[in-house]
C-alpha cells in the first residue's frame, strides 16, 4: 500500500445500498427462502463496503480498533494495581482515575481544535508519542505524583488522537455518502464495531500478561502503540485531499452560540449519562439479586458480543427508515424501556437467575439503543459544524457530554444513596432518556462535505 493515500472513498461505488437494500422481497417468496437469501446477502454488503473503502478510511478504522486494544490491555487492571501494589488508599485511586478521565474526554475539545489547525497526521503522531510515554511511565511509577503524571500524559495523549480519527472518518462518510455508496452511519458504525472489537480483546491480553506482572502489561501497551505510531508514520499521509486548515481562535465562540449542536450535545450525554449506569446502578442491582458481582463479567461480555455482531445489521436497518434525528430518538426510547424494565421488577424482589434477568434486559435494551444513538450523533456532527471546524466539534461532542455526566453521576449517586422505594431511583433514571428526545432539533439538509 502507497505512503500517500488518497483521501476520496475508493473503489467502484456499489450503488445506493440505503435505498436498494430497504426494499422488501417480494411476495411470492417464502420466510424461509428469505432468510436464507438474506444472511449471505448481509454477509456480502459488509465485504463490499469493507472493500470499497479508500486506504485512508481502512487505516482509521483499524487504528480504532488497535487503540483500544492498547488502552483496554492496561485500564481494567489499574485500580487494582494502584490499590494493592501501591497501596493508594480508596479515595486517591478514584481521584486517579477522575483525572485520567478529565485529561482524556474533558480534553477532547482541545485535541478537535489542534487537528482543525494543523492536520490530522501531526496529531495523530504526537497522540500516539505520549501515550507511549504514558504508558511506559506508569509501569515505573511507585509514587503517587508519578503515577497522576503517567495517568495525565495517558488521558491527554487520547484527547490528542481520538477526535483526529474520529473527525477524519465522519468526514470521509459524508463522502462515501455523497457518491452514492451508502449512508454515512455504516461507515461510523464500522469506527463503532472496531473500537467495541478492541475493548473485548485488550482485556483479554492484559489478563493474559498480568500473570507476569502490572509493568508487563504496560509495556505490552507501549508496544500497540509503537506499531501503531509505526504504521501512521508510513501510511497517513502529510495532507489529506479536502481538510481545511483554519485558526484556533474564534471556533469556541462560534460553537457556543450554535444551539442546535449544543441540543445534540445534551441529548448525547443524557445517552452517557445512562451508559455509565453499567458501572454505578448495575452492579448494585446485581450485587442485591446474585449475592455477588460475579455475574457482571458475563453480562459486560454480552454487550460487547451484541455490538460486535449487530452493529453493521442494526445500522443498516436504520439507514432505509431512519434519518439522524428518529434514530437518535429511536435509542433512547430504548434505553428509557431498559431502566423501566429493572424498575417493574424490584417490588418482586426476584433473586437467583431470575433476578438476574431484569438486569440482562437492562443490558440488551441499552446496547441496542447505544448502537442507534452513537453512530447518528457523530454523523449529525458535520451537518452542524461550520467549515474547517469538524475536529472541534467532534472533540466537543464528547468534553461537552461528558460534562454531563459528570455532573449527573454525582446526582445519579445521591440517588440511588437517598433511602428511596427500590424502583424510584431506576424509574428516574428512565425518565431522563425520554426528556433528551425532547432536546434534539429538528433535521436539516445535509451540509455535504464542505461543512467539514
Amino acid at each position: 500500500m502507497s505512503g500517500r493515500l488518497s483521501g476520496q472513498a475508493g473503489g467502484r461505488p456499489s450503488g445506493r445500498l440505503s435505498g436498494q437494500a430497504s426494499r422488501r422481497p417480494s411476495g411470492r417468496l417464502s420466510v424461509r427462502r428469505q432468510l436464507l437469501r438474506a444472511r449471505p446477502a448481509e454477509r456480502s454488503r459488509r465485504e463490499r463496503t469493507w472493500s470499497n473503502l479508500s486506504p485512508l478510511l481502512r487505516l482509521l478504522i483499524l487504528t480504532q480498533l488497535a487503540f483500544n486494544i492498547g488502552f483496554f490491555a492496561v485500564l481494567p487492571f489499574l485500580a487494582e494495581h494502584l490499590g494493592a501494589a501501591i497501596g493508594m488508599a480508596g479515595w486517591l485511586v478514584g481521584l486517579v482515575l477522575g483525572l485520567r478521565t478529565f485529561s482524556q474526554q474533558g480534553l477532547f475539545v482541545v485535541g478537535g481544535a489542534l487537528t482543525d489547525r494543523y492536520g490530522v497526521r501531526p496529531v495523530v503522531l504526537t497522540g500516539c508519542l505520549l501515550r507511549i510515554a504514558g504508558f511506559a511511565w506508569l509501569g515505573y511509577a511507585q509514587q503517587t505524583w508519578s503515577v497522576i503524571g503517567a495517568v495525565l500524559l495517558i488521558g491527554f495523549a487520547a484527547a490528542l488522537f481520538s477526535p483526529a480519527v474520529e473527525s477524519e472518518v465522519a468526514r470521509q462518510a459524508v463522502l462515501w455518502e455523497e457518491s452514492g455508496r451508502g449512508p454515512r452511519t455504516r461507515i461510523l458504525a464500522l469506527l463503532t464495531v472496531a473500537g467495541q472489537a478492541g475493548a473485548f480483546l485488550g482485556p483479554l491480553l492484559g489478563a493474559l500478561l498480568l500473570s507476569v506482572d502490572f509493568r508487563t502489561v504496560c509495556l505490552a501497551g507501549a508496544g500497540v502503540f509503537v506499531l501503531v505510531l509505526a504504521g501512521h508514520l508510513w501510511l497517513l499521509p502529510q495532507h489529506i485531499p479536502g481538510r481545511e486548515r483554519v485558526r484556533v481562535r474564534g471556533g469556541a465562540r462560534e460553537m457556543l452560540r450554535n444551539r442546535r449542536f449544543l441540543a445534540v450535545c445534551a441529548a448525547y450525554g443524557a445517552y452517557l449519562l445512562a451508559y455509565n449506569q453499567l458501572y454505578l446502578a448495575l452492579p448494585a442491582e446485581v450485587e442485591r439479586a446474585a449475592g455477588s458481582q460475579a455475574p457482571l463479567a458475563w453480562l459486560f461480555a454480552l454487550s460487547s458480543l451484541l455490538v460486535v455482531t449487530t452493529q453493521l445489521p442494526v445500522t443498516h436497518w436504520a439507514a432505509g427508515r431512519l434519518d439522524q434525528r428518529r434514530s437518535m430518538v429511536a435509542g433512547l426510547v430504548l434505553i428509557s424501556a431498559g431502566f423501566a424494565v429493572v424498575a417493574l421488577a424490584r417490588p418482586a424482589a426476584w433473586s437467583g437467575v431470575a433476578g438476574l434477568l431484569p438486569a440482562a434486559a437492562f443490558v440488551v435494551l441499552l446496547t441496542l439503543g447505544q448502537m442507534l444513538v452513537a453512530p447518528a450523533a457523530r454523523a449529525w456532527v458535520p451537518d452542524l459544524a461550520p467549515g474547517g471546524r469538524l475536529g472541534l466539534y467532534t472533540g466537543a461532542l464528547s468534553s461537552v457530554s461528558g460534562l454531563i455526566v459528570l455532573a449527573g453521576s454525582a446526582a445519579t449517586g445521591s440517588l440511588l444513596d437517598a433511602g428511596l422505594p427500590s424502583w424510584a431511583p431506576w424509574l428516574a433514571l428512565a425518565a431522563i432518556p425520554l426528556l433528551a428526545t425532547v432536546l434534539l432539533p429538528g433535521r436539516t439538509p445535509s451540509a455535504g462535505p464542505s461543512a467539514a
